[in-house]
């Protein structure tokens, strides 16, 4: 009998992914003792409020991805969300994958980090996520730290031990998304910032000369 798959599910915009997404998703794989990590590109998401629109396309993102992770069988990525033309909400992703996986019957961890997990109350059905799947949190040097009392009316106490005892301590790491846009938009060097592959891609494609390119 073969054991129960260990799933990753890490959703964010990757608008460009870079070196500290990576990071966070390695870190998770080897401390959680996972199988598989599955990348899921944001599409219409709720957390995003109004603004909700990206500086590269969903294909451009989806593409960075791929050049990314490009030989790390561990990594995989979902079109899931971008696909969607309604709101992406976590539950009908996690929905989607159980679905997916059904014949394999694997467990599911989100990934997150602590200002997101804190947040998880106001997700909608944050009682049937935490059933779907175990939050992940990454404890971050310099952010608040996750509040697990928070969920005490959405997850049995055995739950949140279990995710006190995951918890991934991720050391701080001075690269984001929104700096790299803004130094390609100067046309500044993102070099060892983001995978030699993304690079290529995102000169290749004239990516984010602006802060407002793509759609």
């Amino acid at each position: 009998m073969t054991s129960m798959l260990r799933y990753g599910i890490y959703g964010g915009a990757f608008d460009p992914i870079h070196l500290g997404h990576l990071l966070l998703a390695e870190t998770c794989f080897r401390q959680a003792k996972l199988d598989r990590i599955i990348f899921v590109p944001t599409g219409k998401s709720p957390h995003r409020y109004a603004k909700n629109s990206f500086c590269a396309s969903a294909d451009d993102r989806f593409n960075m991805l791929e050049a990314a992770v490009i030989g790390y069988d561990e990594f995989l990525i979902s079109r899931y969300e971008i696909e969607q033309d309604e709101t992406s909400y976590t539950i009908d992703t996690l929905r989607h994958f159980h679905q997916t996986f059904a014949l394999t019957e694997p467990r599911f961890f989100l990934l997150m980090g602590a200002d997101m997990f804190n947040d998880l109350p106001n997700w909608k059905e944050p009682t049937e996520i935490c059933k779907l799947a175990t939050p992940l949190v990454v404890e971050r040097a310099g952010s608040p730290p996750p509040y697990y009392p928070g969920l005490s009316g959405f997850a049995s106490p055995d739950k949140i031990d279990e995710m006190r005892q995951l918890a991934v301590a991720m050391p701080q790491i001075g690269i984001s998304s929104t700096s790299i846009r803004q130094r390609l938009a100067r046309a500044e060097s993102v070099r060892f910032m983001v995978p030699r592959g993304v690079e290529a891609y995102i000169a290749a494609h004239g990516l984010y000369k602006t802060q407002t390119s793509g759609k």
